[in-house]
């Protein structure tokens, strides 16, 4: 069982953080949980928040860890994995990297091919638990270890397998970057709706929950975006308007160029990491 883990996470950041919250919400004992960070006051906010224990070491908690979380920053994964490479070529752990841009090859061959490797790209609504994450596992990874991942990646929302690790760039430009996008969406309603007359509380309330009120929609009734769309859309009422100027101003092509740029960017990226 997935409780019976004992997982260590190198480096406990923000998304080192929410995955900790997600698994002891979900049931994980914190006595099966360690995090390794040289930061100590982020080492004791951890301790006092989740009960866990940390250290500023990795040789505390690496020789006994069946999954590690590679939870640096995309810089500092090579010089991690320098410092922990004994005490993960003699134990063998799962190697679960959270850290954008760094090819499971990488990390695989500054390990030795000792590790079996998952690279997993999640996005920052995982803090809430409601984040979307794309996974990949490398040839060695067996049916148990990539069940691991999967359940510690659930415990902040979904999760979405990959056949070929270059589709993670892909997962980067629509549900890693994606917040962004719909973050600037409400902010363009928001300040345009106060344009509009509305005062700014009123603007943000409203552009916030109809935000809101929509993904619920796409989540839970079952329809898929067109099928909703098509029903709020009267013939000659005011949301066909507004999104025939949508189309006359080229949205679709506009968000391909974005996406496009944003996966271009995520492989040079991944380039420079190599």
């Amino acid at each position: 069982m997935i409780q019976d883990q004992k997982i260590t996470f190198l480096g406990c950041g923000n998304m080192g953080t929410s995955l900790i919250n997600g698994l002891i919400a979900n049931g994980h004992p914190a006595t099966n949980l360690h995090a390794i960070d040289p930061d100590e006051k982020q080492r004791t906010r951890v301790e006092t928040r989740y009960g866990i224990r940390t250290s500023a070491e990795a040789a505390a908690a690496v020789p006994t860890a069946d999954v590690v979380v590679l939870a640096v920053k995309p810089q500092t994964v090579m010089a991690a994995l320098a410092l922990t490479r004994d005490a993960l070529q003699n134990n063998n752990p799962l190697v679960l990297s959270i850290a954008a841009g760094v090819r499971t090859d990488a990390i695989s061959n500054a390990l030795g091919g000792a590790c079996p490797v998952v690279r997993a790209m999640p996005n920052t609504p995982a803090l809430l638990r409601s984040g979307a994450t794309g996974l990949y596992a490398a040839g060695d990874v067996d049916a148990s270890r990539r069940a691991a991942a999967t359940n510690i990646m659930q415990a902040v929302g979904v999760v979405v397998w990959l056949d070929d690790e270059s589709l993670l760039d892909t997962v980067t430009a629509v549900s890693g970057s994606g917040p962004a996008y719909f973050f600037l969406i409400v902010e363009l309603l928001e300040k345009i709706a106060v344009d509009m007359g509305l005062s700014r509380a009123q603007a943000h309330l409203l552009s916030v929950d109809t935000a809101l009120g929509a993904a619920r929609m796409l989540k839970e009734s079952g329809e898929d975006a067109a099928t909703l769309r098509q029903r709020v859309t009267s013939p000659g009422g005011t949301t066909e308007k507004a999104l025939q100027a949508f189309e006359e101003g080229g949205l679709e092509q506009l968000l391909r160029t974005a996406l496009t740029a944003c996966r271009s960017r995520s492989v040079e990226l991944a380039k420079q990491a190599d």
